[in-house]
């Protein structure tokens, strides 16, 4: 799959007709929304655990040398927290493009903290897309991190401001906070 799926995610038509729905974030999103919502409320989500294991050309780094995102990975009995955003669909094309490299939508149950349950999207980059980079030693996902940034900022203020977002929520996330603790390693 291509590096942009902005005309991949337009294709999906599961919500079409809805005047409002939820969407998950579980990376820059629940801290950086850059789009009008109408409720924002801390949720979670079953069977996902949060991975660096996606290539940012297009923000946090770029083509020639792209930064590492979050994306999410099946992983039985997991539970990824985020946040969930109440939105109207007019903001799908802004939140596609913003997550063209490699997102693509998904159709997922999302669970709030304070109770309830409803179906919503998420962006989620799967291990075919063209921006993949994989699993890799926390190490080396640090150095990776530190030394990457693009149009956005610098590789590692995402990934300090997901590591205190998270904390913010209350939640610890092993593989988001092993990175950070191997940055300030590298940063003494």
């Amino acid at each position: 799959m291509s590096h942009n799926t902005i005309e991949a995610n337009q294709a999906m038509d599961k919500f079409d007709g809805h005047h409002q729905v939820w969407l998950f974030g579980y990376g820059s999103l629940i801290y950086k929304a850059d789009f009008p919502f109408i409720e924002r409320r801390p949720a979670h989500i079953f069977g996902w655990t949060r991975r660096f294991w996606q290539g940012s050309h297009d923000h946090r780094g770029t083509p020639d040398a792209p930064g590492r995102v979050a994306t999410l990975i099946p992983s039985e009995g997991a539970i990824c927290h985020g946040m969930a955003y109440l939105v109207t669909p007019e903001e799908f094309a802004h939140l596609d493009h913003r997550e063209k490299n490699g997102y693509l939508r998904v159709a997922i149950d999302i669970h709030f903290e304070a109770g309830g349950v409803e179906e919503g999207l998420i962006y989620i980059a799967a291990a075919d897309n063209a921006a993949w980079l994989g699993d890799a030693p926390v190490e080396e996902i640090a150095r990776h991190i530190a030394s990457a940034a693009g149009p956005s900022g610098p590789n590692i203020e995402y990934l300090l401001r997901l590591a205190a977002a998270l904390r913010e929520l209350g939640h610890h996330d092993e593989h988001v906070h092993a990175i950070e603790a191997q940055l300030a390693r590298l940063q003494k």
